[in-house]
């Protein structure tokens, strides 16, 4: 049993709460604990490919944009590597996802309130000292552990999403959070699939085209989305990506947000344009050498999917929406790409009384990230995309949002959080009043 009253323990520590451990590092008299059941820091693994990037600048680290003196930047890791230069002369604001994650690793190994190896199983609420218990399994020594706290910060993370035509077979096919595992194996196959539209699909497309010909596999890229979006990065657009924005979304009505989410998926899950133009590029290299068996198809819905045992293949029931049209496509290897979605955590069950639910059994988040009824004990960390908008898992708004948090765990702002940081105004009322327009100048 551990003695300490904690003011706040975060739960899961990927890089929305390793930003918020280094944003709290240094505040005195603000007492916090980290756990993850993971026995190191390491995120999205099945997916760090070589030349793989992020789509944030590196100045969205963990700290930059909260506190640009923090020892816990990117500049500051890049000089501590003795690759500062480098870097400089690479001259590319995007970071390579590998180099990303050793960053985070760098950072994680220095704060000693990260306790990984830590499986949280259950958090309790006691009524009468008004704290919470959490408690779990170090999963490295089998011992208990019980910790007290005033606060919970909640940063599980989100899990690879699998379509419902897809849970019978779930077992068998390869989700892109363990493509890099699955690789080999899948380059033995004769046919490879893969089924989505987002940034992770067209990097493991570009990656298994690059090795077709050494390997012999037919390969097949297919979407529901009606082309290959790219991702969305001209100025106006990215003031979305900000504080203003947040708060016009998270104002609306549930039933308009809900709606906005899906029309925007393109401003968050569209493709790396550069990746885009070099899938292209490389299309055109292959087939200028020899033809390759590649098939890539928009508009096509995935709506059934069995594996015939007898064969060895997944058998693809697909739909063509504009044509409204069936085929059936055969596969030796299938990978989805079919992103990832918010799983409540099974250890709050004890406590959901004291969380506010929507209609659909969501959290139901106010505008400071906290999900219990008073408001001020229980804060999320990229679980709301339904009510804060496509932002939600952005890395850039991480020091923001951590800010937020911050200022609620003390009762005051340390961290200065910026208001009127764009150009444009999404809501009306926002609109100048023209009494305030400058008067024309007498002419002389």
């Amino acid at each position: 049993m551990h003695a300490s009253i904690y003011d706040f323990i975060a739960i899961g520590v990927g890089p929305f709460n390793l930003s918020l451990a280094c944003l709290t590092e240094p505040i005195e008299g603000l007492n916090g604990l980290f756990l993850d059941r993971n026995s190191r820091f390491n995120w999205h693994p099945g997916m760090m490919l070589e030349s793989s990037t992020l789509q944030t600048p590196f100045l969205g680290d963990l700290v930059t944009l909260a506190d640009p003196t923090s020892p816990y930047s990117f500049l500051s890791y890049i000089k501590s590597q003795g690759r500062i230069y480098s870097f400089y002369i690479k001259e590319d604001f995007f970071l390579l996802r590998n180099e990303y994650n050793r960053y985070c690793d760098w950072v994680a190994r220095q704060l000693p309130n990260i306790l990984f190896d830590r499986n949280v199983t259950r958090v309790t609420f006691d009524e009468n000292s008004r704290l919470y218990t959490v408690q779990g399994l170090c999963t490295k020594t089998g011992a208990l552990f019980s910790h007290q706290t005033r606060r919970i910060v909640l940063g599980t993370g989100t899990s690879p999403m699998v379509p419902e035509c897809c849970r019978d077979v779930a077992g068998q096919v390869t989700h892109t959070a363990s493509y890099i595992q699955d690789k080999p194996s899948l380059q033995t196959k004769t046919s490879i699939t893969i089924v989505g539209s987002g940034q992770s699909a067209a990097e493991i497309y570009h990656d298994l085209l690059q090795d077709i010909d050494r390997f012999g596999y037919r390969l097949n890229w297919v979407t529901r989305s009606p082309r290959f979006f790219p991702l969305e990065l001209t100025k106006l657009t990215l003031e979305m990506t900000s504080p203003d924005y947040t708060d016009y979304f998270h104002g609306l009505p549930q039933h308009r947000r809900d709606r906005l989410i899906d029309e925007q998926k393109n401003l968050y899950k569209g493709i790396n344009a550069t990746l885009i133009n070099d899938i292209y590029d490389l299309l055109y290299k292959k087939k200028l050498i020899a033809d390759i068996d590649t098939w890539l198809m928009t508009n096509i819905e995935l709506r059934n999917c069995h594996y015939d045992e007898k064969k060895r293949l997944f058998v693809l029931d697909l739909h063509q929406k504009e044509q409204q049209a069936n085929c059936i496509v055969e596969t030796e290897g299938l990978v989805l790409a079919t992103g990832y979605a918010y799983r409540l955590p099974d250890f709050l069950a004890p406590i959901s009384d004291r969380i506010r639910w929507d209609t659909k059994g969501r959290f139901a988040v106010n505008r400071n990230y906290s999900v219990d009824m008073s408001g001020s004990e229980i804060f999320v960390q990229n679980a709301e995309l339904h009510t804060h908008g496509f932002v939600a898992p952005d890395l850039g708004m991480a020091c923001y949002r951590n800010s937020c948090i911050i200022r609620e765990l003390l009762g005051r702002d340390y961290y200065p959080i910026e208001r009127d940081t764009v150009f444009q105004h999404f809501a009306v009322h926002a609109r100048p009043s023209t009494s305030t327009a400058r008067a024309r100048p007498d002419a002389a």
